[in-house]
């Protein structure tokens, strides 16, 4: 049958569609993030959040007014709790989240509605299993490509560290779209309805594609923006390790021309008579042989440079730091990127052992060495701190944290660059970095 002109009451959007636009918006957002718990929990907690969901649209639908207000937003908070109870976020992070599947979910439902009374009055396609095709059909694509939009840009292993502010703004995105785009069927008289029903239709699609396109544009301009800044933060950090290495190279300069003038403090201690003044000149030298003992010979010359300076600083704060390293393994590194790894881990070790009120428990031990074409550098220090992790690193316990942990973050991003990988661990008060990268 072709399509013709035939005036037609259109009802509204099943409650069952509703809820599944909203259910799979809100997975959308879940598999960006990462997970709370392992997959099988979460399928349990995603398959009994969609028949709940219809059951509560269901029941409160032919409402009008303040109640029907009242209803939305109660399914929204339904929506916000089941993102932050499947995705491992802050609150934040969650509130925007479900504010941008709500929107993803107003486009979807409205699309598909719109199509499907147009297919089934309009062109008399009623068949049920045409109507199912749609459903999948249009459900699928929508979602399918905002997933993968968003894939391009997000990443799971660090949080959106979404502000109140931001929150706002999403909120007032969110809410501008729905009352646009609802107010139509909701109150017949307003500027935003029109005289048929079909026209009412098309403004509620087009205004919730207007708005998902605006949405959509500020959170990959936002993400972009993010990782720039994470990106800046950590050249930063990688800046100021090299430049530190520097610093140690004229640093052990010195310490060679202290030891070649022990000589001639030899041959000044041979002639002189006083006992006195031999005692100083014998302290002193004791100082200038441990510094000098405090140099590392491993086979590069850059890893030999860190590891002297950090090796001076332990000594400065009585922490005891055993090495056993095959710095040849790390020729085909940059000097930067080995400043990144062995820098920012060692401050790391050093910080915490600084904390220990007990001096003889502030240990770190340093290797690296090769196992089945891996490189593996391992760092270790004692720690009696209870940690929490996110995103499998630790959470700083300094205050201001978006200035902190750009230290750990720094170590892996460089790491990732050879195709490797960490891993981190809190085990019998034993703190562990653990690099592993292809040869």
């Amino acid at each position: 049958m072709g399509c013709g002109g035939i005036e037609q009451t259109l009802p509204d959007i099943p409650r069952i569609y509703t809820a599944l636009a909203e259910w799979l918006a809100c997975m959308v957002c879940i598999l960006e993030m990462h997970p709370r718990f392992d997959k099988w929990k979460i399928c349990g907690i995603l398959a009994l959040a969609l028949p709940v969901q219809a059951v509560f649209l269901e029941l409160t639908k032919g409402r009008n007014g303040f109640l029907w207000f009242l209803f939305m937003a109660m399914a929204v908070l339904f929506m916000y709790l089941l993102i932050y109870g499947c995705a491992d976020s802050h609150e934040l992070d969650a509130a925007y989240h479900c504010i941008r599947a709500f929107v993803m979910a107003e486009f979807a439902a409205s699309l598909e509605w719109q199509l499907q009374c147009y297919f089934y009055y309009y062109c008399g396609f009623q068949a049920t299993w045409l109507t199912l095709l749609l459903l999948i059909g249009i459900y699928g694509s929508v979602y399918l490509i905002l997933w993968k939009l968003s894939r391009q840009v997000a990443s799971k292993e660090d949080d959106l560290d979404i502000t109140g502010r931001e929150v706002v703004f999403a909120a007032v995105i969110g809410i501008s779209v729905f009352l646009c785009s609802n107010l139509g069927f909701v109150y017949t008289n307003t500027p935003f309805g029109g005289r048929y029903q079909e026209d009412v239709f098309n403004v509620r699609t087009l205004v919730d594609l207007g708005g998902l396109a605006i949405f959509y544009a500020y959170h990959i301009q936002r993400l972009h923006l993010r990782s720039q800044q994470d990106l800046a933060r950590m050249e930063m950090i990688l800046h100021n390790q090299y430049m530190q290495y520097q610093q140690s190279q004229e640093t052990l300069e010195l310490i060679h021309l202290k030891y070649h003038d022990l000589k001639h403090h030899i041959l000044v201690l041979r002639a002189e008579e006083s006992a006195e003044k031999r005692s100083e000149y014998l302290d002193q030298m004791e100082a200038d042989i441990k510094s000098y003992g405090a140099q590392r010979h491993t086979g590069n010359p850059v890893l030999d440079t860190l590891l002297t300076s950090k090796s001076l600083n332990c000594m400065k704060h009585g922490i005891e730091m055993t090495i056993v390293a095959d710095g040849a393994l790390l020729d085909f590194m940059d000097v930067m990127d080995i400043c990144s790894i062995f820098g920012n881990a060692l401050d790391n070790a050093i910080e915490c052992e600084k904390q220990l009120q007990e001096q003889e428990k502030r240990m770190i031990h340093v290797s690296v060495f090769s196992q089945r074409d891996f490189l593996i550098i391992r760092i270790e220090n004692y720690c009696e701190q209870q940690l929490r992790f996110e995103k499998e690193l630790p959470v700083t316990t300094k205050a201001q944290r978006e200035f902190h942990g750009y230290g750990l973050k720094s170590v892996r991003y460089t790491v990732h660059k050879y195709g490797g990988e960490v891993d981190i661990s809190l085990k019998d008060c034993w703190f562990s970095l653990k690099v592993l990268i292809p040869l």
